[in-house]
């Protein structure tokens, strides 16, 4: 059960009644009484119970039902979700059987067996909880879906219409943000709206490319250039013509470089390297970066002119800690993903899971807690994933994670990207992982491991 206790309505016009309720309940529920049909709506609006017992036999007809049903369907107009248990006496068990066709949730006959009646209230307790926490996962289902970006918090929104006001513009756009919290997708995002989406997509990470090899990428070069370039070769700006370039990472790139993409920027021409023809290249640029470019700009490593080219329009991204109702919205929809990719019948979160992460700051963002989430459902040994399965403590500190769990980690990472990089041929996947094709079949089960091919 939660902390905090759960509202407990009771409206009996008997003190005495009224009076033994209370005592006997008072230590499960956070207890409210009503003796007449206006108190008890009074006290039905304004504190919210989840669980009700109602007498049908009210003032100023305590010897009928009239003035009971009323309030019944008071009550269930004003809040169909609360648990209203009928309480009636015994030659009123047809009227009590009828309240149930009108709302109530059960019914208990008089003389009160109290450990019968704390019975049926624990149990409507339960389907009240967990029909609450439906309604939750719904409301987050049915939260804002945005070419795969997910989020309703307002942050997110005015990115969400900022990609819809500048993607059928030609200016050069500027994400800025933490690693993780989504750049690729906005980019992505604001190619397959613009202009440009039936060219191609060329995305390159300036930072994962040694700096003598990144001017031959993004330029190309011509046959002879250097020792080595034995035929001609275009570049990722060349590759791009009619789409969209994606420079992820552009504060990694040499100043040297920034020079000629600068130029190219201003006038949409490229040499290759070896070259002396320019070339026109009619393609969008898209830039991105995890650090404050102006500070780099300060210290004399990010060019200001490049700078200020590059991000005509700037969007920044909050990190995952800074966005509210998204963390939960976020952690479900990977929840129902995962879980339903592995066929494993998880439910949710339980609620100490749903408190650290709210509580955890996430310093990898969506990545960090996609990647959580997966691993999650994967050791989860019941219908709800714990702060155990997330790796969090209660308080959503991390936990450190045992040598079997470091080991099964890498290997399922090892795997899942061999068979990415040979486009799920087990075969070529198994030699380049050094293992035969049996031994990383029963790999791909072990580890749980969907194979597409």
């Amino acid at each position: 059960m939660d902390s905090k206790p759960q509202k407990l309505l009771i409206v009996e016009d008997d003190d005495n009644l009224c009076l033994s309720l209370q005592e006997a309940l008072s230590r499960e529920y956070h207890i409210f009484s009503a003796s007449c049909r206006a108190e008890a709506l009074e006290l039905f609006v304004r504190e919210s119970p989840c669980l009700v017992t109602l007498d049908l036999g009210l003032p100023p007809d305590p010897h009928g039902v009239e003035e009971g049903l009323k309030t019944l369907s008071a009550m269930v107009e004003k809040n169909q979700f609360a648990k209203i248990v009928v309480i009636t006496s015994l030659e009123d068990r047809g009227h009590a059987i009828a309240a149930i066709g009108h709302g109530a949730y059960d019914f208990f006959q008089k003389p009160i067996q109290m450990e019968e009646l704390r019975i049926i209230l624990r149990r409507a307790a339960r389907v009240f909880r967990l029909e609450e926490e439906n309604r939750e996962l719904q409301e987050l289902s049915t939260s804002r879906s945005f070419d795969g970006m997910i989020g309703s918090s307002a942050e997110i929104e005015e990115i969400f219409s900022t990609i819809e006001k500048t993607a059928s513009t030609d200016v050069p756009i500027l994400i800025l943000g933490e690693s993780g919290t989504g750049k690729d997708l906005v980019a992505r995002s604001i190619h397959r709206r613009s202009r440009q989406s039936r060219g191609p997509f060329i995305a390159i990470n300036c930072g994962a490319i040694p700096e003598h090899l990144l001017e031959s990428e993004l330029f190309g070069y011509e046959r002879g250039a250097f020792t080595g370039a034995y035929a001609l070769r275009k570049g990722m700006v060349e590759t791009a013509e009619g789409g969209t370039l994606f420079l992820d990472e552009i504060g990694e790139m040499p100043i040297a470089l920034q020079v000629k993409l600068l130029r190219f920027l201003q006038e949409h021409r490229i040499q290759r390297i070896g070259g002396r023809k320019e070339i026109f290249i009619n393609t969008r640029v898209i830039a991105a970066s995890n650090k404050d470019l102006l500070h780099e700009v300060r210290e004399k490593r990010f060019r200001e002119d490049l700078f200020y080219r590059l991000g005509v329009v700037s969007i920044q991204i909050p990190p995952l800690r800074e966005r509210g109702r998204d963390i939960l919205l976020l952690a479900t929809t990977f929840l129902k993903g995962y879980a339903s990719g592995n066929k494993k019948k998880i439910s949710g979160f339980t609620r100490k899971a749903n408190s650290a992460i709210e509580s955890y700051p996430w310093p990898g963002n969506v990545r960090e807690m996609e990647n959580r989430v997966r691993r999650a459902v994967i050791m989860a040994e019941g219908p709800k994933v714990t702060e155990a399965d997330l790796g969090l403590g209660p308080s959503g500190n991390p936990r450190i994670p045992t040598l079997k769990q470091i080991r099964f980690n890498a290997e399922r990472e090892a795997i899942m990207l061999s068979l990415s990089r040979n486009y799920m041929n087990l075969t070529r996947a198994a030699a380049e992982l050094g293992i035969s094709r049996p031994t990383l079949y029963e790999m791909i089960e072990k580890l749980g491991i969907r194979n597409k091919t």
